[in-house]
């Protein structure tokens, strides 16, 4: 019973938090003394509940199981065009998005992460009110929004692809914060994995000589 009680308050606790959550916040994990733990995207009062640990915006993961390649690629060619249109619009490498997408929702359009995220390419509620996104189920609005986010990014780090990821997984100011991909265990395998299916989907290494970090850029 206590078990279920504390499931039904950490999904309700992380409902509410996910609307007001910042730009691809950091998410923290707290404990009050009865053993409650609370999942939020800010940092608690530490008089009063116990700092357990931190990680970066996990991905729709429950969208992937299950989804073998062929189904993957079938789903990918709903949105391929529109993806196609989008990448030659902001300058940007299809395959690239191809990746991003396939981590951040397997192509799953009505995909939810545990942190709130919505989509294809997994709007924060923040991200989608910067680029004017009112329904982040929206495959055309979701995508417009996210690319156009992405190539934001990428101008910012000086085209560093994979500081742009980790800022699109965990903030720019964590990537500025800790002078590079951040230590957070979500963030940096997704760095990895959009990375690897870049290289799978383009045949070609796309990070060989890029600095680990910005002040070698």
């Amino acid at each position: 019973m206590r078990s279920n009680c504390l499931q039904t308050l950490f999904i309700s606790f992380l409902c509410i938090a996910a609307v007001n959550a910042p730009l691809q916040a950091e998410t923290y994990i707290y404990q009050e003394e009865d053993g409650t733990r609370w999942l939020t995207d800010r940092p608690m009062n530490p008089d009063k509940f116990k700092f357990i640990n931190k990680f970066g915006r996990p991905t729709a993961t429950r969208s992937c199981k299950g989804v073998t390649s062929k189904i993957l690629e079938r789903r990918a060619q709903t949105y391929m065009p529109t993806v196609i249109h989008l990448a030659e619009k902001h300058e940007l490498d299809a395959l690239l998005i191809k990746a991003v997408i396939t981590v951040e929702s397997c192509f799953d359009a009505r995909a939810s992460s545990r942190a709130g995220a919505h989509g294809l390419m997994q709007l924060m509620p923040a991200t989608a009110r910067q680029y004017g996104v009112y329904d982040r189920f929206n495959p055309n609005e979701n995508l417009r929004a996210g690319i156009e986010h992405l190539r934001e990014l990428l101008d910012y780090f000086d085209n560093h692809l994979p500081l742009s990821l980790a800022a699109y997984n965990a903030g720019t100011g964590n990537v500025e914060k800790y002078n590079g991909i951040p230590p957070f265990k979500e963030t940096q395998g997704y760095v990895k994995k959009v990375l690897k299916y870049y290289e799978k989907y383009s045949g070609k290494n796309k990070v060989a000589e890029q600095p680990d970090t910005r002040e070698q850029l």
